[in-house]
């Protein structure tokens, strides 16, 4: 809890503009070190740290803003799974970035499943972390391929028998489901009007189509029907 009244009051100081980002790490060092290598860049302002998902949901509910939370996964007493859930439950707007070591199966599908907009591992170098800070703030998943095709394997088990509904009779187009499907890929919407030559304007409505027909929360829901299938 020693961090909870850190940069209560930081708002006064953010930069016009900037993404007001939190830090939840149980390695103090960690937690510092990132603290002063992402505030170096002026589009991000580091409002609050916190040592567990718990101690992040505090601060939130204390008044420290924050538009991206980033998180470690494992963190003692609460972690960033659990913390992603409560978090998301008090917090929907908030993005949620899972950063880690640990390149594991189990805690990518919960995280993702608790509303987390992405995952990165530590060791990237600190400009993949500002630049995925920066995705998932507007709106876009941040999941490497490699690990998109370890979850469709995951929700896809061969050997159990198809008891969803077939994609078509949710009333999918064409395009909706091209996008859906890249969606589940991890691209951006940048990268998805690239691919299907839309603007990116109109990829953004068609994700807002496809979120209504499925009624789903928001495209890691997207990405998770869409692998599931």
């Amino acid at each position: 809890m020693s961090d909870l009244n850190e940069l209560n009051n930081s708002s006064h100081s953010v930069r016009p503009q900037s993404i007001r980002l939190m830090l939840a790490d149980d390695d103090s060092f960690i937690r510092e070190s990132l603290k002063v290598l992402l505030g170096l860049d002026p589009g991000i302002t580091v409002t609050g740290t916190a040592s567990n998902g718990r101690e992040a949901l505090e601060l939130l509910e204390s008044g420290t803003i924050a538009d991206v939370v980033l998180m470690d996964i494992r963190m003692p007493d609460c972690d960033g799974v659990e913390g992603t859930r409560i978090i998301k439950t008090r917090f929907p707007d908030v993005r949620v970035l899972m950063l880690t070591t640990f390149d594991d199966d189990e805690y990518i599908i919960q995280a993702l499943q608790n509303g987390a907009s992405g995952y990165l591992l530590k060791n990237v170098p600190p400009d993949r972390i500002i630049q995925g800070i920066k995705t998932v703030h507007n709106g876009d998943m941040l999941i490497h391929p490699d690990i998109a095709r370890k979850l469709a394997s995951l929700l896809r088990p061969t050997a159990a028998p198809q008891t969803h509904e077939p994609i078509g009779s949710y009333g999918l187009t064409r395009m909706e489901l091209a996008v859906a499907e890249a969606i589940s890929e991890g691209l951006s919407n940048k990268e998805i009007a690239a691919k299907l030559f839309l603007s990116e304007g109109t990829v953004k409505n068609y994700v807002t189509d496809i979120l209504g027909k499925l009624s789903l929360r928001d495209r890691t829901q997207i990405a998770i029907f869409m692998l599931k299938k």
